[in-house]
């Protein structure tokens, strides 16, 4: 068995002359790839992940997709699924056509229920408002937010022919989110206009009023803005203003970035200029986050999130769609909270949904575990989640090889590099979607001189999820192990280590 050290770690990330794996054996093509656990569209294409509401007592989660992928230039609709317990997602079937809509493809939006009646088509009626060109309007300014209402609960939309809120002359002008903002009385909408996120008020979902902007620089072209209030158990409740950004060009992510602050009804004052974000692996985009409900009552101190497990440096890079006819998977939902960690330092940290672990089928505990080199473990899996605190007096490195190959070339690591202060995802030593090799290992801060680690990690046949520190930081990333690779070792580096309460879960199938 491969003893993993450091080196070859940084050898995987393309750091010592190692190439990615992006390819796999032929003779693993024929089985399937589909995740175990993980939502996945039936076939065709996914992408952005729309807000769930709740309605008729479940949750609604549409997403935007492609039936005619991989035909280039066919566009998206949204399609639906509904969920009692936000694991298990039944398909609804394509709710705003792409086909009979004159504007074509139906780009990313939101959605609300309008209880008071403000749009004027009922008390509850479900209203989307969402991207598309106007096809009126010159090149390259088309990009205009339309509404759709539906009457019967969000299974099928009319439309509005005319934008409701038309483009002011931009080339990016998308995505929008609205939230009812009940200190004022009115709808807010958040909308992406490249690295400016502007905020628009609404009396009726129908026409909007431009009242001010948040611009950051540097972050790239800012999609899918999210803006919510959420209160904590640690300190007082905050504002946070959420947007999908990429910082890969200077060496940062492309997931959620977000900041907590003030948002005063027409501006949004942030508690501190750089923005932090909600995961730190490669694949966690387009990322959406709604409310929390318990029967009627609604969580203030938990929202779920959700999203979309790919990016667009190579979208279409997975095996899946030669295997089962799919290119599109999601992230695990997660229950996201504020944590104070001191009187001037908040974070929101991430948790896999609670409903995950009434799906279990088989857990598997190991207890404490005495690890000094490399240790294979008696168990042979390919999805199940994995859960440790691993303590040390000393070591260089520790964690996990996961998906691991019976010869021991392939597998995916993740665990604490003590020389660097991280913790880390490393894919680079099995399949995975980056053929250039620059994505494949992602880092979080891991202080200096601790002697522990609390790991979480959710392992599936496309993706591995790292829970760090109960959630402080999340590393969300697509992998693409050989059917074939199953196996699981322990590892330390320059010192041993114990891995507490070892236990391996596995889940029914969704």
């Amino acid at each position: 068995m491969l003893r993993t050290s450091r080196r070859t770690l940084l050898q995987a990330a393309g750091l010592g002359g190692a190439a990615a794996l992006v390819g796999l054996p032929a003779a693993a093509q024929d089985r399937s790839r589909r995740p175990q656990y993980h939502f996945s569209v039936p076939e065709g294409w996914k992408n952005d992940p729309q807000r769930p509401v709740y309605v008729d007592g479940e949750t609604r989660y549409y997403y935007l997709y492609n039936k005619d992928y991989p035909a280039p230039g066919t566009g998206t609709s949204w399609r639906l699924t509904g969920s009692d317990d936000n694991v298990e997602f039944r398909d609804l079937g394509v709710a705003i056509p792409k086909e009979t809509n004159p504007n074509g493809s139906i780009w990313s939006g939101c959605l609300v229920v309008d209880e008071h009646d403000t749009a004027g088509f009922g008390a509850g009626a479900v209203i989307a408002i969402a991207t598309q060109e106007d096809r009126f309007a010159p090149a390259p300014h088309q990009q205009a937010q339309f509404l759709f209402y539906s009457t019967d609960g969000g299974r099928t939309f009319g439309r509005l022919d005319q934008p409701v809120l038309p483009n002011p002359g931009v080339v990016d002008f998308r995505d929008p989110k609205v939230i009812w903002d009940d200190r004022f009385d009115r709808w807010v909408m958040a909308l992406a206009e490249f690295d400016k996120i502007g905020f628009y008020h609404s009396a009726d979902l129908r026409s909007w009023t431009y009242v001010d902007g948040f611009i950051r620089g540097g972050l790239g072209t800012f999609e899918c803005p999210d803006l919510f209030w959420i209160d904590s158990d640690t300190g007082p409740g905050r504002w946070v203003l959420g947007a999908s950004a990429n910082t890969k060009g200077s060496g940062g992510v492309a997931t959620y970035a977000y900041w907590t602050g003030e948002f005063t009804g027409t501006g949004f004052v942030p508690d501190r200029q750089d923005p932090q974000w909600l995961d730190h692996g490669w694949d966690w985009y387009g990322a959406v986050t709604w409310e929390r409900r318990v029967g009627s009552q609604l969580d203030t101190k938990t929202r779920y999130g959700i999203g979309w497990m790919n990016f667009w440096d190579y979208p279409d890079n997975t095996p899946t769609w030669d295997s089962d006819g799919f290119n599109g998977t999601d992230s695990i939902v997660r229950e996201i909270t504020l944590h104070w960690y001191s009187a001037t330092e908040s974070a929101l940290i991430s948790r896999p949904v609670r409903t995950l672990a009434d799906r279990a089928s088989r857990t598997v505990r190991l207890g404490d575990v005495q690890v000094d080199g490399n240790l294979p473990l008696d168990y042979r899996g390919r999805a199940y989640q994995i859960q440790t605190r691993i303590t040390w007096s000393q070591l260089n490195n520790v964690g996990f090889q996961l998906r691991l190959s019976a010869d021991g070339s392939r597998h995916v690591d993740t665990g604490v590099y003590r020389l660097g202060n991280y913790a880390y995802l490393n894919r680079g030593y099995t399949g995975n979607p980056d053929p250039t090799g620059r994505w494949l290992e992602s880092r979080t801060p891991f202080a200096q001189g601790r002697t522990e680690v609390d790991l979480r990690i959710l392992v599936d046949n496309t993706s591995t999820e790292v829970f760090i520190d109960d959630g402080r930081y999340t590393h969300s990333s697509l992998v693409f192990p050989d059917p074939a690779d199953d196996l699981v070792a322990l590892f330390t580096d320059g010192g041993p280590a114990v891995f507490h309460g070892l236990t391996i879960t596995e889940f029914d199938p969704v």
